[in-house]
Formats: structure tokens, sequence, C-alpha cells
């Protein structure tokens, strides 16, 4: 496996990428949008797990405005400034310059899945609604049924413009996101997306399940949940390979 970090232009200035690739040709390409906590450690590793799997795989650093920093997990007050300085149309610039990255790398969209973590996971659901990817999967995107900030409002009205089929996974005792707004979206999709969708429920796991590096771990959850998302990436990529 190779990795580095390059460097993307994109309307706000320079943007590092976390890139890993397979050992031989990949099978598709995978976008890993970070957690509100940065490209830290976790995210560089979930991104070498997709390699692993055989998949190219980025991670941008979409706090680059800000300095493109990686906290750990034990105060989120230090990340508040950072999400601030962010609104849907940034992190659309972001998503699609590391699209155009890859498509120039030999993939089309539909070879290409996003996966995102915590504030990431958001992001899968709004760039499904503005792009034709092969797939999409979000683990505990809060802000999605309800804006979280002036500009990142409700995704909700963006649902019959999804394009990109989406996995969304939860944790029944996450604080931040309640049960009902789970189902919430579950309803609002099953009625009004016109690509393949699906809610996935853990029953005890909290917010930031996924995180080896958190208190909130559940591994159960975990590795059904990363069984699940290699499953939907298997199964909504368009089929083809290129060589790093």
């Amino acid at each position: 496996m190779n990795t580095q970090t390059l460097t993307l232009d994109v309307p706000a200035g320079a943007m590092p990428v976390y890139e890993a690739l397979p050992d031989g040709p990949a099978r598709g390409a995978v976008i890993v949008i970070q957690e509100a906590f940065g490209v830290n450690h976790h995210i560089e590793d979930v991104t070498r797990r997709l390699a692993a799997a055989g998949y190219h795989a980025v991670a941008p650093h979409v706090f680059h405005r800000t300095g493109a920093p990686a906290f750990g997990y034990d105060d989120f007050s230090v990340v508040v400034e950072h999400i601030m300085a962010l609104g849907d149309a940034e992190l659309m610039d972001d998503v699609e310059a590391v699209v155009s990255y890859l498509r120039a790398a030999g993939w089309t969209e539909r070879q290409m899945g996003i996966v995102g973590f915590c504030m990431g996971g958001r992001v899968t659901f709004l760039a499904a609604s503005h792009l034709a990817l092969g797939a999409g999967v979000g683990f505990y995107g809060g802000g999605v049924v309800h804006a979280r900030t002036e500009g990142m409002p409700s995704l909700l009205p963006l649902i019959p413009s999804m394009r990109t089929p989406w996995l969304g996974l939860f944790g029944d005792a996450d604080t931040g996101i309640p049960i009902e707004d789970v189902e919430r979206l579950r309803d609002e999709l099953n009625a009004g997306a016109d690509v393949d969708t699906a809610i996935v429920r853990y029953p005890g796991a909290e917010h930031g399940f996924h995180c080896d590096a958190r208190p909130s771990y559940n591994e159960a959850a975990a590795t059904d949940g990363w069984a699940r998302t290699l499953e939907w990436l298997d199964g909504h990529l368009a089929p083809g390979a290129v060589s790093p």
C-alpha cells in the first residue's frame, strides 16, 4: 500500500488530501469525509482500511480554510471555530475538487463512493443530492433532519434530488441524533428518494461508535457497520479497475 498527502487547488486555496492506494489495480475509488476532529489518525486509518479492501481512497482536509488541524477526542470546544467556518457551498467545493482529481485518475463518478463520519456523515448526504456517484455511506451524520448552522440547513428538502444510493448508520444511544429523527429520515427517504437508500440502527450504540479511538466505540456495531459499508460499495459502484 502506498500513502501520501497531496494538495489540491480549490476555490478557497490549497486543500491537503490524504491518499491511500492499494497494491495492484484498484476496484473503485472512495472519498472519506472526516469527523469534526479533522483528518486525524483515525480517519487516516479508515482511509487505509479502504485501500486494503481494494479502493483508491482519499480523505480531504475540509478544515483547510482554518489551517487543516487534526484533534484528539477529549475537547470538542476546539473544533467549533473550524466547523463554523464551513457551509454547504464550501463543503461541496471540496468534494467536487476531489471528484475531479479522481476523474483525472481514471475513475467515473459511478465508480466513486463517499463515506463519512459525524459531520462527514452529513456531507455524504449532501453530496448524494448534488452528485451522481456510485454509492454513499454516512455514519451517525447529524444535521440531516435539523439545521446545524445557518450555512448547514436541514437536508430533507434535497431528498427528491438525490442521485447517489445512500446508506445511513445510526446508534440508538446517540444523544445528538434522536431515534425519532432517524425514523423521520427513513420515512422521508422511503417516500421521496428515487435512488436506493437504507437506514440501519444499532441498539445501545452511541455517537462515534465506529471510532476505536473514542470511549463510545462499540465493537459489534462498528464491525457490522463496516461490513455493511463494504457490501454497499461493492453492490453499487460500477465495475472497473485502475492501476495506481
